[in-house]
């Protein structure tokens, strides 16, 4: 007779056989296109990523490299015809490159694809229906060592020059997970004497945005500490001067953790 936890097994695998074929009935994969060559890629980034615009000519040699290295080695593959050019792909290069551009030596060794759909999706994959507000998202489970971006966002990210940048904001996720955990504590950025402090200033802050509603930081970041982290590191890439002088405080720990030369 079949008990209570064998129907449980039952119904979770059934949910997992579901949600595979979901996504692969939204997948279509096409065949990698030759990856863009250094002057395209140069191109791009002078245009508009303005993180690698600030940077040192010598810094911009290198951060062009760590783009190349990334497009060769990280599988990018539209999903449902979504039109991916070869400026999109270096959008989502440039992404993975920004937040660990100041180590030298660190590269996403828990990420092997990167799903590009044309438009926002459901936690279910879909792309059509109710619930389609998922603009990014770094698997698990059956989906790990995968990240899904909506193409729509991963482009204003770059184009609209705002706080926000999706694409970022998954990388750091996936910097985030490199402990072991996603949890908002970036154990293997900062040193673990400020480890303390940083949670301290975490939970001020997501206490702040819940009780006044009136910050410029995106109030998606209270949600909980990890989407906390991934949002001010948003703010940290895209508009350092501006949150600087907003809260100081919280941009001395994110400089001290993305900015640190590893030794």
């Amino acid at each position: 007779m079949v008990n209570t936890v064998q129907l449980i097994i039952l119904a979770a695998a059934l949910f997992i056989v579901f949600l595979l074929i979901k996504l692969y009935k939204h997948t279509k994969k096409v065949a990698t296109p030759d990856i863009p060559d250094a002057k395209t890629i140069k191109r791009v980034l002078a245009n508009d990523v303005v993180f690698y615009q600030q940077l040192s000519p010598a810094e911009q040699i290198r951060f062009e490299e760590r783009v190349a290295y990334f497009l060769n080695h990280i599988r990018i593959t539209p999903v449902q015809d979504a039109p991916v050019g070869v400026e999109d792909r270096i959008f989502v290069a440039a992404a993975g490159v920004i937040p660990l551009f100041r180590f030298k030596n660190w590269f996403y060794n828990n990420l092997n694809e990167v799903l590009i759909y044309p438009d926002t999706f459901s936690k279910a994959f879909e792309l059509k229906g109710e619930h389609r507000n998922v603009a990014g998202m770094v698997g698990d489970g059956f989906m790990h060592r995968t990240m899904i971006l909506s193409l729509q966002y991963l482009r204003a990210g770059f184009l609209q020059h705002t706080k926000g940048n999706t694409a970022i904001h998954e990388f750091v996720h996936l910097v985030d997970k490199s402990d072991g955990a996603v949890d908002g504590i970036p154990e293997s950025l900062l040193d673990q004497s400020y480890l303390k402090a940083w949670v301290s200033l975490v939970h001020e802050y997501i206490k702040e945005i819940r009780e006044y509603e009136i910050t410029d930081i995106n109030p998606y970041g209270a949600t909980n500490p990890e989407e906390f982290f991934a949002v001010v590191s948003e703010y940290f890439f895209q508009e350092p001067e501006l949150l600087e002088a907003n809260h100081p405080d919280l941009y001395r720990m994110l400089e001290k953790a993305f900015r640190t030369e590893e030794q």
